[in-house]
């Protein structure tokens, strides 16, 4: 039975958390849309965080990362427009934009999480931080979570954000969170930003646990181009403040936890996916029948990250050739002459692949089908147990027209 249900909100629907995000212009001065972020809680809280496994990293995540090595945060700084990468000053800015966030909100600056997405190689200015800062001095509120969804984006189109609800301990338990992410994302997360918060009480050390065990059918299932970013960070603060048990270990409570928090992480991994750069199309690639979770994991991931496929679906041609192509390079252990594949939208169903052989099909009902803003592409391996479902988005002119000038 769900025991987890979606609330309008974002991410200081949890008790205790407010926020704001102003225009700092930290992004080119004829921009008028917020580019700076501050997530605070009234109290400190457990915490935990991921982060790209790109080898060239962002100086924010060096920062996060020490300041999270006591398991502990009290507030977010975030800016868009400027990655803080490959900068030699990098570190120092990271750190001043601690200070700056500390001081504006009366926190240790240990206890601040930093993060910056855009341009990689500029040097970010501090001077529009610290006025940023300024305007938001006594302005955190709990409806200012979505102007914080706003000021982390790139050349995102739409804000993301959410909020669920769940029970533990017979207590209301609260999840909240933000996401950007446009280009630049693959498996294991990419030029994706995410800030989540709750106001359960758990352990950092469970809260770590829950949240690596969540990102891995969520957040690790997206792509959109291939590209691993260099900033990835996904944050998690508990304020403990819903007056749960506290979950110190793996018990029925941390199960229901961990199973709430993914799915909350999977609405706005879906976001993420459905918002690719240049996009017109939300893939979800559903694999059941597979001979292990990782052969289905493996599947859905190569059909995903498939350049071809994702044109087929741009132009809402049932190609199914390109999914049993995309399955045989995948490394999966599969018997292709079980494999069936459908394609599903509003519009309905259709099988236009039967135990690895094409079945004739409507190529007028096909196209019906995956003319629509969500496609589910639907295979089934029938050679066993494991499931997974991975995704990504069509791959359109727009694409290379976004990129083609990104910098400049």
């Amino acid at each position: 039975m769900q025991n987890f249900k979606f609330i309008d909100g974002t991410v200081t629907s949890p008790l205790g958390f407010t926020a704001q995000g102003v225009c700092a212009s930290i992004k080119p001065s004829n921009t008028t849309k917020r580019d700076l972020a501050l997530i605070y809680c009234e109290k400190q809280c457990t915490a935990a965080a991921v982060y790209t496994k790109n080898i060239v990293k962002s100086s924010a995540i060096e920062v996060t990362k020490k300041h999270l090595a006591n398991g502990v945060a009290q507030a977010v700084i975030v800016n868009s427009g400027n990655a803080n990468t490959c900068n030699a000053d990098g570190v120092e800015t990271a750190e001043k934009m601690c200070l700056i966030a500390a001081e504006t909100l009366g926190v240790d600056s240990d206890d601040v999480i930093v993060a910056s997405t855009g341009v990689i190689g500029q040097p970010l200015p501090i001077e529009p931080v610290i006025e940023g800062a300024a305007m938001m001095k006594g302005k955190l509120s709990k409806s200012g979570g979505t102007n914080a969804a706003e000021a982390i984006m790139t050349t995102d189109t739409i804000k993301k954000e959410m909020a669920m609800e769940m029970v533990l301990d017979g207590k209301k338990v609260t999840v909240g969170g933000i996401a950007k992410g446009s280009g630049m994302i693959h498996i294991n997360m990419g030029t994706m930003l995410s800030f989540v918060t709750t106001d359960a009480a758990v352990s950092s050390e469970m809260l770590e646990e829950a949240l690596k065990e969540a990102v891995e059918d969520s957040y690790n299932m997206v792509s959109v181009d291939g590209d691993t970013s260099t900033n990835d960070t996904l944050a998690i603060m508990a304020s403990g403040l819903a007056g749960n048990t506290p979950i110190t270990e793996k018990n029925e409570d941390y199960k229901v936890f961990v199973s709430g928090l993914t799915e909350a992480f999977k609405s706005l991994a879906k976001k993420l996916a459905g918002d690719g750069e240049g996009a017109t199309k939300l893939l979800v690639c559903t694999v059941d029948g597979a001979k292990t979770k990782k052969d289905a994991v493996t599947v859905s991931k190569s059909i995903i990250c498939s350049s071809l496929l994702k044109a087929a679906m741009f132009g809402a041609d049932a190609n199914w050739g390109r999914v049993l192509c995309a399955i045989g390079y995948s490394g999966a252990d599969v018997n292709i002459k079980k494999v069936d594949v459908s394609f599903k939208s509003v519009k309905g169903k259709i099988l236009v692949c039967k135990d690895g052989a094409g079945v004739e099909f409507s190529e007028e009902k096909a196209k019906e089908i995956l003319l629509e803003k969500e496609i589910n592409i639907i295979v089934s391996l029938n050679d066993g147990d494991g499931c997974a479902e991975a995704y990504g988005c069509d791959l359109t002119y727009d694409y290379v027209k976004i990129n083609g000038d990104y910098r400049t």
